[in-house]
């Protein structure tokens, strides 16, 4: 077996073929798995699993496509899922536990084991070099995604894709995914992909505000705009995750992480930091006329949403869920 550290961050990845586990048989290998001390990524590649853990899914999947992607015949194109992964397009839920290749149509090739193959053709997919192989470009992925998906999903992983805010920008524009959308023969899933595109934003800082903004407007509510912007009498600058301008309504919604991550203040006592937070709140409260507070995950269950944004005074086109 050999060790690997892989290229984003500082996980090892620890290969059959180093000398670290030669003297590791088969027996004790499978035990080390089972006991979850060790967890298999890909074929012959284990990564301890405390620090597996500590990665995010998106950083998880990458690294199984660098393992798979190791014992795949020189040329192959990476895309869908595996290339958004590659390309830190974040996508709404759990990631798969395949790696997504796209194939001729009459490659023969079947899903199987760690690949999923995508037999929609080569021709008009924009691609570029990945190491020996090829992968999709960002448009292409964002494309390919916006087809296959659910439509929440589609919207987030091209949002993603558009976001404004990243470091170095936008990985694409609407025109340039609009562009490839045109392209070619029409294929399966054009027109949900045009709906997603059509409806996509680039200021969603990640997969839950794009989340939010699907699931009010399923829910009735009226149209809100992103991360509002607004300096207070105070002076304070603060930004809205959604503001709906017809009602002057404000909305937050917070992870719970926000009040744990040394990114909001590694020196500061925890409870200073939700009293902060509180005065702004009041703050923002004392100059709209609606405020609703969500945390992430009621944005999985959209009666407990319906009913905070109703019971916050924010009114909706259709009846309770």
């Amino acid at each position: 077996m050999e060790a690997t550290r892989t290229a984003r961050h500082d996980t090892i990845v620890v290969s059959r073929r180093s000398e670290q586990l030669d003297a590791v048989d088969d027996k004790r290998l499978r035990r080390l798995v089972a006991t979850k001390i060790w967890t298999r990524v890909a074929p012959g590649a284990y990564v301890l699993t405390d620090e597996w853990r500590r990665l995010r899914p998106i950083e998880q999947h990458r690294i199984r496509v660098n393992e798979v992607a190791r014992r795949l015949a020189p040329g192959t194109v990476v895309s869908h899922a595996a290339a958004a992964a590659q390309l830190d397009i974040d996508v709404l839920g759990s990631w798969p536990q395949t790696v997504d290749v796209t194939i001729e149509r009459a490659g023969g090739g079947r899903s199987g084991g760690w690949v999923r193959r995508h037999a929609v053709g080569l021709e008009h997919v924009e691609r570029m070099p990945f190491g020996c192989h090829e992968i999709t470009t960002t448009a292409q992925t964002a494309v390919d995604l916006a087809r296959s998906l659910p439509f929440l999903r589609a919207s987030s992983a091209v949002d993603q894709a558009l976001w404004t805010g990243r470091e170095g920008g936008s990985l694409t524009t609407k025109e340039e995914l609009f562009a490839l959308l045109d392209s070619g023969a029409p294929r399966r899933g054009d027109v949900r992909a045009r709906r997603v595109i059509e409806g996509a934003e680039t200021l969603a800082a990640n997969v839950r505000e794009t989340q939010a903004r699907v699931l009010i407007g399923q829910l009735g509510f009226p149209s809100s705009r992103p991360q509002e912007r607004r300096v207070l009498r105070t002076g304070r600058l603060v930004f809205g995750d959604r503001y709906f301008p017809e009602h002057d309504h404000w909305l937050e919604i917070d992870g719970r992480g926000k009040y744990r991550s040394p990114e909001f203040g590694p020196d500061r006592d925890p409870a200073a930091i939700v009293i902060d937070e509180k005065n702004r709140e009041n703050e923002i409260r004392r100059e709209v006329r609606g405020f609703s507070r969500l945390e992430a995950t009621d944005l999985d269950h959209p009666l407990r949403v319906y009913d905070i944004l109703t019971g916050d005074g924010l009114p909706s086109s259709k009846p309770r869920p």
